[in-house]
C-alpha cells in the first residue's frame, strides 16, 4: 500500500522533496495526496506540478483530511511547531524541516504531543540518510579511526537575503538556517554524548539576528569539534573532517548532502540523478529521507534510528545555548 503524503508549504524546498520522490522512488510507494500553502493558486500550480490530487488554502484542510497520512511540513521556522502539533493532533505522521522548533521549550511540546498520539515524527535532517553518513558511520563503529580527537565543519553561502534568514521574528538568523547542519555532524560523530563546554561567538545584525558563528564543543578526554559558518560571505569550501588518532575521515563539499568521502578504507562516491529541476545542490538525495519514513511508518516506529528525537533534543540544546551566548533571542522568548 502506497504511503499517502501531504505537503504543508509550497515553497522550494517542498518542490525538491517531491520531486525526488517522483524521480527516485516506486511509483506505487508514494501516493501525493494534498499540498495546502496560504496562496491556493500556489497551492493548485504545486499540485499540477507534482501530481497532488488536491490543493488547498489553508493548512487546516489538511490536517482534516481523510485520506492523508504523513504530512511533510516546509514553511517558515516560526510555525514548525504549531503546525506539527497541528498536524499529529489531527492523527497525522509527521516529517517536519529543520530546525523543526526555535527552541528546545517548543520542541518538547511538539514530542510530548506525537508520543501521547503515538504518531511517528522526525525532524528532516536530510543529512543523516545519504549513503556517505552511511559509510561515516560504519567507519565509526568498525574504530577505523581510533579515538576521535577533533570535528570540524565549514558551511558558508550568501544566503542572507533570504527574509527567513534575515528576519528575527521569522526564527531567522545563520544558526537555524544553515549552523544546524555543523551540530548534527558533531552530534553523529560524538552521539548522544554532551559536551562538557560550549563556546559560541557570532556577529548579531542591528535586527538581532546572527550572520555568522563559530561554535567550539569540548567533549571529555580532550576532544573536541569547531563549527563554522557564514551567511553573508562567498561560498567557503564546506567540507567536513573527523580526525582520530588512527585516521581521518574527509568528507567532500557539500558535506551536508555529500556523494564522496575519503577515508581509512578507501574513496567512496554514490552519484545521485541528474539535478535538473531542482533548487538545491543534491536534493535528489531528499529521496532517502521519504523512502526511511516510508519504512518507519509500516513498521509502527514513532521514530527513526538515523534521527531519533534524543538526537533532535541534543542539537537543539547546543543550539538554544550558542543563541544565549551570542544574543539571539526570538520574540516568543522575551515573554
Amino acid at each position: 500500500m502506497a504511503t499517502r503524503w501531504g505537503c504543508i508549504g509550497a515553497g522550494n524546498i517542498s518542490n525538491d522533496f517531491f520531486k525526488a520522490i517522483r524521480l527516485v522512488l516506486p511509483k506505487e510507494d508514494h501516493q501525493l495526496v494534498a499540498v495546502a500553502a496560504r496562496d491556493q493558486k500556489r497551492a493548485h500550480e504545486f499540485a499540477d506540478k507534482h501530481g497532488f490530487s488536491k490543493a488547498y488554502g489553508s493548512y487546516e484542510e489538511v490536517a482534516s483530511d481523510p485520506d492523508v497520512e504523513v504530512v511533510y511540513i516546509a514553511t517558515l521556522h516560526n510555525s514548525h511547531a504549531e503546525l506539527s502539533i497541528m498536524m499529529l493532533n489531527a492523527g497525522k505522521h509527521v516529517v517536519c524541516e529543520k530546525p523543526m522548533t526555535t527552541n528546545s521549550k517548543q520542541q518538547q511540546q511538539v514530542f510530548s504531543v506525537a508520543q501521547e498520539k503515538k504518531l511517528f515524527f522526525m525532524e528532516a535532517t536530510w543529512s543523516r540518510f545519504f549513503p556517505v553518513y552511511e559509510q561515516i558511520r560504519k567507519e565509526l563503529a568498525n574504530g577505523t579511526l581510533g579515538t576521535v580527537k577533533l570535528v570540524q565543519t565549514r558551511f558558508c553561502i550568501p544566503v542572507f537575503s533570504a527574509p527567513q534568514v534575515n528576519t528575527l521574528e521569522l526564527g531567522g538568523g545563520g544558526l537555524l538556517a544553515i549552523g544546524f547542519y555543523g551540530v548534527q555532524f558533531a552530534c553523529l560523530v560524538f552521539g548522544d554524548e554532551k559536551p562538557e563546554k560550549i563556546t559560541a561567538e557570532g556577529c548579531i545584525t542591528p535586527e538581532g539576528v546572527d550572520e555568522c558563528g563559530t561554535i567550539i564543543l569540548k567533549y571529555s578526554g580532550n576532544r573536541m569539534a569547531t563549527l563554522l559558518y557564514h551567511t553573508n560571505a562567498g561560498e567557503g569550501d564546506n567540507s567536513a573532517s573527523i580526525l582520530g588518532q588512527k585516521g581521518r575521515i574527509e568528507v567532500r563539499a557539500p558535506f551536508w548532502c555529500p556523494t564522496k568521502v575519503t577515508t581509512p578504507t578507501g574513496d567512496y562516491e554514490f552519484t545521485l540523478p541528474d539535478d535538473k529541476g531542482f533548487n538545491y545542490i543534491n536534493s535528489a538525495g531528499l529521496a532517502f529521507e521519504a523512502k526511511c519514513t516510508r519504512e518507519c511508518i509500516q513498521n509502527g516506529c514513532t521514530e527513526c534510528s538515523l534521527m531519533p528525537h534524543r538526537q533532535s533534543q541534543l542539537m537543539m540544546e547546543i543550539m538554544d545555548e550558542a543563541r544565549r551566548q551570542m544574543g539571539v533571542v526570538y520574540p516568543e522568548e522575551k515573554v
